[in-house]
């Protein structure tokens, strides 16, 4: 398990496992045809689909839909590479994390809350300012070594 404090001053925890319980939020790292997915919040910025499960829904339903309805993208497989707790004093949540690699982007005439898909051949070393805060702690680092260390085991 790895620990670091975010932007906020708060505890955060990564693990490989479901060590934290039940989930209720997800962010979902995407590929398709060996590019990056990642969408473009309104208020956020840059950052990879993800949001709240929804009452009946299984937290791998939930990264479908939020992947679908953020990108417009087909979910082939959801890989699981772990969660994250954010000890937020007042509102704490855990945050399942999964790759997926698209069958296909459908475009859309509404992706909610975003700009739709935008497609990178590679991710920034050092994001920048028109990225999402979700992209600049250490849970993208450590959620693609996970996924970089699966592939190669």
């Amino acid at each position: 398990m790895k620990s670091f404090i975010d932007e906020n001053g708060y505890m955060v925890e990564f693990s490989h496992d479901e060590a934290f319980g039940d989930a209720y939020h997800v962010f979902v790292i995407c590929r398709y045809n060996g590019k990056w997915v990642l969408t473009k919040h309104r208020k956020r910025g840059l950052e990879f689909p993800g949001g709240k499960r929804e009452d009946g829904e299984t937290i791998e339903e939930a990264a479908k839909r939020e992947v679908y309805e953020e990108t417009g993208g087909l979910v082939n497989e959801l890989i699981f590479l772990g969660q994250y707790k954010v000890h937020d004093p007042i509102k704490p949540f855990i945050k399942s994390i999964y790759f997926a690699e698209l069958g296909g982007l459908e475009s859309k005439k509404d992706y909610l809350e975003t700009d739709g898909p935008l497609l990178l051949a590679k991710l920034p070393d050092v994001p920048g300012k028109e990225y999402s805060f979700i992209m600049k702690d250490e849970i993208l680092p450590l959620s693609l070594k996970r996924l970089k260390d699966m592939m190669e085991g």
